[in-house]
């Protein structure tokens, strides 16, 4: 897996990223938001891109602004936008013409949707994120694409391994010819968590010991002095193993390297900002 593998654009005001090598298909665009090039004010400062919920809403027209600029630096309008409707699930749904605007100009009309895929030109897949892992697939063969979003639980349902069998099943695709990206999300070293998620990840699958690790630290326990344990997970190497044993090739995975906790100047980040934050996209799309 090629660690640091982005590169940054400006268009505009907007500042968003890419993966150099996937430049280099014609067809292609696809990229990955910062914070910066919209209008939203405070936590949510500036080019949120969420829909207006949690404990610092957004308005309806910064959100409507903030889509126009993302959609201009795609290269399409909000009427060819398709969104997921995110819930830590593995569900994926196949993208038609008729989805066109789910999410901006219309209803979404679905729920529990944390994937999308779709062999359409000029239809944009988008998912939103702040913290966790944006998974990008794309099929230079047959000419598919994909985005997925990953957090904790969808990675320990496979979430990734879901999309590839989906792009097999229903479009025809050899895992061998998938080029897949993971975008800015918590590095091993800042995603935190209980003993019950490290224990769940184990259970599933015990090689997955290799990418976590508890640090201990003194504290207080019920007003007695003590050690309290704390555990680390890597998302981003659990990632690339359930891509890699879906038959995507190693040098087929790409990763930004890109921690948005560490690097909340950038990247609108859950944990680094106390769940008041806005949130970021990943977007893909085949163009005519």
């Amino acid at each position: 897996m090629k660690e640091l593998q982005y590169r940054e654009h400006r268009h505009g005001g907007a500042r968003y990223l890419t993966f150099p090598e996937w430049e280099r298909y014609g067809e292609l665009r696809h990229l990955f938001t910062t914070r910066w090039g919209g209008i939203s004010t405070g936590p949510c400062e500036n080019w949120n891109l969420g829909f207006g919920k949690g404990s610092d809403r957004d308005t309806p027209e910064h959100r409507e602004h903030n889509v126009a600029v993302l959609a201009d630096c795609l290269g399409t309008t909000p009427d060819r936008m398709v969104w997921t409707q995110q819930t830590h699930t593995t569900n994926i749904r196949n993208v038609t013409e008729a989805d066109a605007g789910r999410g901006t100009v219309r209803p979404r009309g679905y729920t529990d949707i944390d994937g999308l895929v779709t062999d359409c030109r000029d239809i944009a897949l988008v998912t939103t994120h702040a913290d966790c892992n944006p998974l990008y697939f794309y099929d230079p063969v047959r000419h598919v694409i994909g985005l997925a979003h990953s957090g904790w639980k969808g990675t320990l349902q496979g979430i990734g391994r879901v999309m590839i069998e989906k792009m097999q099943g229903d479009y025809s695709c050899d895992p061998a010819d998938i080029l897949c990206g993971i975008g800015p999300a918590l590095c091993g070293d800042c995603f935190e968590v209980d003993k019950v998620v490290v224990d769940r990840f184990l259970e599933s699958d015990p090689r997955y010991a290799a990418f976590a690790y508890r640090k201990d630290r003194i504290g207080l326990v019920e007003d007695h002095l003590g050690v309290l344990p704390k555990y680390y997970l890597d998302l981003w190497k659990v990632n690339r193993l359930l891509l890699e044993e879906a038959g995507i090739l190693p040098e087929h995975i790409w990763c930004m390297g890109l921690c948005t906790k560490e690097n909340t100047r950038t990247f609108f980040s859950h944990r680094g900002q106390n769940g008041r934050r806005g949130l970021m996209a990943a977007a893909m799309m085949l163009e005519e």
